[in-house]
């Protein structure tokens, strides 16, 4: 399937979920937001939440400092 990640084209296997996405991505261990066609998906919800051919996902990291 192919979505849109950050504004940029990507190519993924099928079947994919939210969790599969973030680990392929290496970002499992960070602090992270996720927004998938304009909707925030809690962490809470990763696993359950399917990924479709076209989606447009943003994911956002949180920086400290101050």
């Amino acid at each position: 399937m192919t979505l849109t990640l950050n504004g940029e084209l990507l190519k993924l296997a099928d079947n994919l979920n939210a969790h599969d996405l973030i680990v392929q991505l290496s970002y499992e261990n960070q602090r992270i937001a996720l927004e998938v066609n304009k909707a925030i998906i809690p962490k809470s919800k990763h696993a359950e939440f399917t990924l479709n051919e076209g989606d447009i996902c943003e994911i956002i990291k949180a920086v400290g400092g101050g």
